[in-house]
């Protein structure tokens, strides 16, 4: 990781994602243009959510924005153009809100290690701490971001066969792996790189199951369960 980034910590990596992201197609020139390009992509986003990456087509998402078929046309030059800007205003997005989530969690998180005495209680306490702080995230996820997770699911698949999608799934992959690296280093992991590999997979793991299987009260005691067991043996070996 780049050191300046992790000098501004988790929230530092997400921002630099965003400013990272590259727009294909072609840039609003007229008062009154960027709004019905907005248009057109949120419409395109609405598309991939309910019927998937494939039934995006320049008249569906005219129909679904309410826009003349030129439009679209005008704005992308094809399909692979309005998907790649589709899914980077997605990424966008997202590092902006993970930004702010670990800008408003990093001091919490730094003054829960502090509190601690460094005894096996207090690092047990610890690990339930954040065991739990992870789950919640997780269950926020499915709960209030559900179409959004539904997209990154679409997109990350639609990347195996899209080098430019691939690019920007990468992108996005990063957001969560160097910000949760940043936290492990922060609870004074030996190898925060691969406890964060670790863990952004079990979260991503939860996050498919809970959009395939909906919401289950078993499932959130067992997700609880994983994740203390994942935390206490990161920090009983930090």
């Amino acid at each position: 990781m780049n050191p300046a980034i992790a000098q501004e910590g988790a929230a530092g990596v997400a921002t630099a994602v965003a400013q990272s992201v590259q727009y294909q197609g072609r840039k609003p020139s007229r008062q009154g243009s960027e709004q019905r390009r907005q248009d057109i992509l949120d419409a395109a986003m609405r598309i991939v959510v309910r019927d998937g990456v494939r039934a995006v087509r320049h008249r569906a998402v005219a129909a679904e924005a309410a826009v003349p078929l030129s439009a679209t046309t005008y704005y992308f030059k094809d399909i692979d153009d309005l998907l790649t800007d589709t899914f980077a205003q997605y990424v966008e997005r997202s590092a902006a809100f993970m930004a702010k989530l670990w800008a408003n969690n990093e001091g919490l998180l730094r003054e829960m290690v502090a509190f601690g005495d460094g005894s096996v209680a207090a690092r047990s306490q610890l690990a339930d701490d954040i065991a739990r702080l992870t789950a919640d995230y997780v269950q926020h996820q499915l709960h209030t971001r559900r179409e959004h997770l539904m997209a990154e699911q679409a997109f990350r698949q639609e990347a195996l066969l899209n080098p430019r999608l691939a690019l920007l799934v990468r992108s996005h992959q990063q957001i969560l792996l160097q910000g949760t690296c940043h936290f492990f280093q922060v609870l004074g992991s030996r190898e925060p790189q691969q406890d964060a590999k670790v863990l952004t997979a079990i979260i991503g793991r939860m996050e498919y199951q809970g959009l395939l299987n909906g919401p289950e009260p078993q499932a959130e005691e067992e997700m609880l369960g994983i994740l203390k067991r994942h935390m206490h043996l990161v920090l009983a070996s930090a």
